[in-house]
């Protein structure tokens, strides 16, 4: 009797999957196919085959986490932190620094194609504005919480897909000066009489300091004050104290710069950009980048594609503290820069005069509504800039007479609505001339990308 050679069914443990990716998508989540659905699974690269965990089923998509790399793409490495499995703070330390960048690019296009169509998406990339991979972060959130029941302090970040704070022992992507926070206040906290107060700690590396914020929900003892401000001392930081009025108070009189801006007292901070030999002030409330070298290079970058003539009017749009509004007023005819935001708006203003800038203006207004009747909406202008939150600029663009302007740079940070509101914009008569990467957050999924728009 022949004897026939049955293969052996592969086991695979209870609800796990083996599968196979395909490609990352815009947050760096590995995509398949399964079940006729789309696949997410988390900690997956291109081209590699895992046994995956399912987490989540919808009827159009599935979520799956990666129990085990069966065979591993080439470009997978040894995550760097030692809590990179369990905290949300950082998505692909699992891929190769050089090969985030190409497959960031990658979702991007596809996204583009997505929205625009094949015909549409010759994006002419250019080379990428690159991070140093670690030690890049200026600011960051800390938060502490007390576990009443096991009655310790946890302290650190929040957990990979979850709200739950964990216990963080370093952060190497943090600037140097902050690189032993965590050993220092985490049992400094069990130290404190008031210390459950505290709900999280904000950082800030300023130009020339290196200051903690500390929000509190109810007063801090003065011994705790004087204890925290004792050890931050040692180790270089300031210390500032934010309780429920929302009022910052310096433990330190003489650490804080002040100004009077609108007719309210504000602590200054600030940081300079070499470049265009400009000084931004801010204060905690503004918003600044994350990644200041990058900020840098960034400003140049669209300096440089803009080109910018001296008789040409620019209208800046979202455009914060006047973080590219000034550097542009420095070459254009004039700058209107328009921000939801009114305590940026005033810190525009201030940055404007205290650089001696005079031909940059700013006004508040939510650019989510009608326009039609704000005094700056029916100017002329040549050149338009936008730099939206993640939720884009879909509801200003549609009002715009885009025809109007010669070039339009967008800034995003996300290219989901950088896709969806390029439609628009290519719509109106234009085309992509150039688009670049810049590497704000390496190791994350977030993809912070710059598109220049000319006349098609």
């Amino acid at each position: 009797m022949a004897q026939f050679f049955k293969p052996q069914k592969k086991t695979v443990a209870k609800g796990k999957q083996q599968l196979t990716i395909d490609t990352l998508n815009h947050e760096g989540v590995g995509i398949t196919r399964v079940n006729n659905k789309v696949g997410f699974v988390e900690g997956a690269l291109p081209r590699e085959v895992v046994l995956a965990s399912p987490t989540q089923t919808k009827a159009k998509f599935e979520r799956f986490s990666v129990s085990k790399v069966i065979k591993p793409s080439e470009f997978r490495v040894k995550p760097f932190c030692t809590h990179y499995n369990i905290c949300g703070g950082c998505q692909l330390q699992h891929l190769a620094p050089e090969q985030q960048l190409v497959e960031k690019q990658k979702a991007v296009n596809s996204l583009f194609e997505k929205f625009l169509g094949d015909a549409n998406t010759d994006l002419n990339w250019q080379s990428a504005i690159d991070s140093q991979p670690l030690t890049y972060r200026r600011t960051a959130r800390i938060a502490v919480f007390y576990d009443k029941n096991k009655k310790e302090y946890l302290f650190g970040y929040r957990q990979k897909g979850s709200k739950k704070i964990i216990n963080i022992n370093n952060c190497q992507v943090l600037e140097s000066c902050f690189s032993n926070i965590f050993e220092v206040f985490h049992p400094l906290l069990k130290r404190l009489k008031t210390g459950q107060s505290i709900t999280h700690l904000q950082l800030y590396r300023t130009q020339d300091q290196a200051l903690i914020i500390i929000r509190h929900i109810r007063a801090l003892s003065e011994n705790d004050i004087n204890l925290l401000s004792s050890e931050a001392d040692k180790n270089g930081w300031k210390i500032v104290l934010e309780g429920e009025t929302g009022q910052y108070e310096f433990s330190d009189k003489h650490a804080s710069t002040q100004a009077v801006i609108n007719n309210k007292n504000i602590h200054l901070l600030h940081y300079d950009i070499n470049e265009f030999n400009l000084k931004f002030n801010f204060s905690f409330d503004n918003f600044i980048q994350v990644n200041h070298k990058v900020n840098g290079l960034m400003l140049k970058q669209a300096i440089d594609w803009l080109n910018l003539k001296s008789d040409e009017k620019i209208l800046d749009l979202f455009c914060g503290i006047g973080n590219f509004s000034l550097p542009m007023a420095q070459r254009a005819s004039s700058v209107v820069g328009i921000e939801g935001v009114a305590s940026s708006v005033e810190m525009a203003k201030f940055n404007a005069k205290n650089n001696q800038i005079e031909n940059a203006r700013f006004f508040c207004q939510d650019l989510n509504e009608s326009m039609a009747k704000a005094k700056w909406f029916n100017e002329e202008y040549d050149v338009l800039v936008l730099d939206p939150s993640r939720a884009g600029a879909f509801d200003i663009l549609s009002q715009l007479k885009l025809k109007r302007f010669a070039r339009i740079l967008y800034v995003s940070c996300d290219p989901v609505t950088l896709a969806r509101d390029s439609k628009l914009i290519i719509d109106a008569g234009f085309k992509i001339s150039k688009t670049g990467l810049m590497n704000m957050f390496p190791h994350t999924g977030h993809v912070e990308t710059m598109a220049l728009f000319t006349k098609s």
